[in-house]
């Protein structure tokens, strides 16, 4: 999903905002996201994960024009770590398109009700 798919699935799910207001929200939040990395912060989002820094040391690199070494000056860039809820969903959507569902994946995906229905015809 790109920036611009979500701006317009946010204004279409809730209609009293327009577009416009859907794109600042979401900008908005990106923007402070982006300064609390910035900022050296950690980002968590319950149920969804966290957005950390990883220190990447000072190395010799290669040009690979002329094949001369280069210092590469030590960096940080950002990092994601789904949370254990994110990666559950994700993990029962990959398994509910195979078709290798377990038992109780199933469960969660169809309700007890509706399984014991299918168990029985």
């Amino acid at each position: 999903m790109t920036k611009s798919e979500l701006i317009t699935r946010l204004a279409e799910r809730y209609p009293q905002l327009i577009a416009k207001d859907a794109d600042f929200a979401v900008n908005t939040i990106l923007d402070a996201m982006a300064r609390a990395l910035a900022g050296g912060n950690r980002i968590e989002i319950r149920g969804f994960g966290s957005f950390a820094l990883n220190r990447r040391p000072p190395r010799v690199g290669r040009n690979p024009k002329s094949g001369e070494k280069v210092m590469v000056p030590e960096k940080r860039v950002p990092h994601f770590k789904a949370g254990k809820e994110l990666r559950e969903r994700v993990d029962l959507a990959v398994h509910a398109e195979s078709g290798s569902a377990s038992r109780s994946a199933e469960l969660e995906l169809a309700g007890a009700g509706e399984l014991a229905l299918r168990e029985r015809s």
